[in-house]
């Protein structure tokens, strides 16, 4: 074989060691992207599956209150093929999200079986069916933290307003009065922040008449900006409770005549009333007293001569 020839055959073979190479390379890096997406799809189909499962128990439930659903073919069992498929080999989403939600799938389909059961035997189906709408406002709470916060518990879950959770249930048709007789999207608020997740804003703790009527005094609340009480020194404390009580009026000092005149005027208390008499008195008891008076002298009631000039002839 000539060098020309080995040449040749030399390069040829490199070039398609690195065709085979480059089109393995692509295959492998094909499949890994199909498996990601096909994960993706699964998660999906997991979100889907849970909200479809989530609206059908909700109107089941308002059938019942409503009482247009009385038989229990009406109530479908629950299935989830999608969430058995992802948890049945290894993926890269959050394996505690999805126990999650299969917990609240098991709970769902126990308050069901409980539904089916007193609707067959007509009894009482209130408590079961209040069982079933705490059980399905929490399944709201885990589709939420699944799709919008990555299948995180909610106290890992970030700090959200509250009007997102409720723009949330709007755009996936979960409408406030779903229910009869309960406000959905505001159980399913309260039902986030008892679990642990930090909503705003927070519940108000006082109204506004209450807040501006309580007594706040800066210095004695512990959590207050930039001051926190002093603990007082054990002199200190012995010397206010050997301090007798004295009477804040004894102890006030007398005011000097400058702010005296400025001072308002105390109020004199009310003398007591003359007691009126009994009946009105008649004309004989009115003559009669008028006699009793005795009558002014002449000499009080002339005026006194004027004393004499001197020099003066009268």
């Amino acid at each position: 074989m000539s060098n020309s020839t080995f040449e040749t055959f030399l390069v040829s073979g490199l070039l398609v060691l690195i065709a085979a190479i480059g089109f393995l390379a692509w295959a492998a890096w094909r499949w890994v992207d199909r498996e990601r997406d096909m994960e993706t799809l699964a998660l999906r189909g997991v979100t889907y599956e849970l909200r479809h499962n989530l609206k059908r128990m909700l109107s089941e439930l308002a059938g019942i209150a409503n009482g247009t659903l009385q038989s229990e073919i009406n109530i479908v069992p629950v299935v989830h093929p999608q969430l058995d498929a992802l948890l049945s080999r290894p993926n890269e989403a959050d394996r505690k999200g999805l126990t999650l939600i299969r917990g609240n799938y098991n709970e769902l389909s126990a308050h069901k079986a409980s539904l089916r059961a007193a609707l067959a035997q007509q009894a009482d189906i209130s408590v079961s069916a209040n069982a079933a709408v705490e059980a399905a406002i929490g399944s709201l709470a885990s589709l939420y933290l699944w799709e919008e916060h990555k299948g995180r518990a909610p106290e890992d879950a970030q700090s959200t307003r509250s009007w997102d959770v409720r723009d949330w249930m709007k755009a996936n048709a979960f409408h406030a009065d779903l229910l009869p007789g309960l406000h959905l999207r505001d159980q399913v608020v309260e039902r986030l922040r008892q679990d642990g997740m930090t909503l705003t804003p927070k519940p108000l703790t006082y109204t506004a008449s209450e807040y501006y009527a309580k007594l706040y005094d800066r210095k004695a609340d512990p959590d207050a900006p930039f001051w926190k009480r002093k603990s007082k020194s054990i002199d200190e404390a012995a010397l206010e409770q050997a301090e007798p009580d004295v009477d804040p009026i004894q102890a006030t000092e007398p005011m000097p005549e400058e702010q005296a005149q400025y001072a308002e005027p105390e109020v004199q208390p009310n003398p007591e009333p003359i007691p009126e008499p009994a009946s009105e008195p008649t004309a004989a008891e009115v003559i009669d007293a008028a006699e009793e008076t005795p009558t002014e002298t002449a000499s009080e009631t002339t005026t006194p001569d004027k004393p004499q000039t001197p020099g003066i002839v009268h």
